[in-house]
């Protein structure tokens, strides 16, 4: 199988598996623990949190500044960020492009009687700024806002710091998902202290760069409060209580790490392969859509449109014929509904009815594009005629 869906998770690196593998090895450990086991992990769990800081560029370490939440990943971070950011019923701003776990809590906070507005997209599948000005105008100060850094599905990276710039300005939250960006992009929370060059939270999950799945990520800026979603602990100063998992921890530490170190090579390689699949596809297939490809992208990205077929016929011949690959979010494949985001960016409906995400890592090969390539064609022309 030549796996081509690393937006939706991918293969932990080694290094990864060994250090996780290390740590269960230990035997028990619970950190809330008073004993010297618990003692000892309590002090992997503090030494991990460090590690991950210095990687974002956060120094965590300060007493009232900085904060790290341990969740289950990315989906538990999101709703713990909209749900607990800014004073309780506070609007709510999200962008239409968001991930279902974003999208997800804004209905049903908004059915539970909160202010929620949906920020649209270009064509290109960039958030308009311009709107986002006017919608803070309209809500005065406090509100919180949800936008990714970069799309799941068309890989098109978002514009933060104008975004940050402006709400900011507007005494607006935030909240930032970048569970796709880390280990692609560069990124930096670098002031301890708060302003215009960090978010107000930022979530990520080690299962998207090479990690465990089963634990991510919800960063705090100095200042920030969170209300917290789960009761029954005092972990984590009571905001996310329940026992750390502390071998998927150090093992997301681990990960953090090796994607920081490796993502100048890294993101030439992927651009590469990305470009690779996308030119030879373009070449033998007449009316190929590539989405986004006019904007600034993640390297390991690519979503097309097929004319002439639909998602689900491409998406089984292509399991069949050994490639794996996806019609959109992970979260919501499963029942194939139509793209959302591609929806919200107006493409024609024969466009998303036929678009198929390509995403590719640092141990995807040059063989395995060329080989996918091929397989893609002949089905393509088989499912055509």
């Amino acid at each position: 199988m030549i796996y081509l869906d690393n937006n939706a998770t991918t293969a932990m690196d080694p290094e990864v598996i060994e250090v996780v593998a290390e740590e269960m090895r230990r035997g028990p450990a619970n950190p809330s623990s008073q004993h010297a086991l618990g003692r000892s992990a309590s002090e992997r769990i503090d030494d991990a949190i460090q590690r991950m800081g210095r990687c974002l560029g956060s120094d965590l370490s300060v007493p009232g500044g900085p904060r790290l939440i341990l969740t289950s990943g990315g989906t538990e971070s999101n709703n713990l960020a909209l749900a607990g950011l800014g004073e309780r019923g506070c609007p709510l701003i999200v962008s239409e492009i968001e991930h279902p776990s974003v999208l997800a809590v804004a209905t049903e906070q908004q059915r539970s009687g909160r202010t929620v507005h949906r920020l649209p997209v270009s064509p290109g599948g960039r958030v308009h700024v311009e709107k986002l000005q006017s919608l803070l105008e309209s809500c005065g100060n406090g509100a919180v806002v949800a936008v990714m850094s970069a799309n799941n599905e068309t890989g098109v990276v978002q514009p933060i710091s104008e975004i940050l710039a402006v709400c900011h300005d507007a005494g607006a939250l935030l909240h930032v998902d970048a569970t796709q960006s880390i280990g692609k992009l560069p990124l930096s929370l670098e002031s301890p202290e708060r302003d215009d060059r960090t978010p107000d939270s930022l979530s990520f999950a080690p299962h998207k760069f090479h990690g465990p799945a089963g634990v991510g990520g919800l960063w705090l800026a100095a200042g920030v409060t969170l209300r917290p979603q789960l009761h029954g602990g005092e972990q984590q100063l009571l905001t996310r209580p329940g026992t750390e998992p502390v071998a998927l921890v150090v093992g997301m530490a681990r990960a953090l790490e090796l994607a920081v170190q490796h993502l100048p090579q890294a993101s030439r390689h992927m651009a590469e392969l990305r470009d690779r699949l996308q030119n030879r596809l373009s070449e033998e297939i007449a009316g190929l859509v590539i989405h986004g490809v006019d904007q600034p992208r993640l390297p390991s990205t690519c979503c097309v449109s097929f004319p002439g077929t639909n998602r689900q016929s491409m998406l089984m011949a292509l399991d069949m014929a050994g490639v794996a690959c996806s019609s959109g979010s992970a979260c919501s494949s499963g029942s194939s509904p139509p793209s959302h985001v591609l929806l919200a960016m107006g493409c024609p409906e024969w466009a998303v009815e036929s678009a198929i995400r390509f995403g590719v890592s640092r141990f995807s090969t040059k063989d395995e594009i060329d080989t996918a390539a091929d397989r893609i064609c002949k089905i393509y022309n088989r499912l055509r005629t």
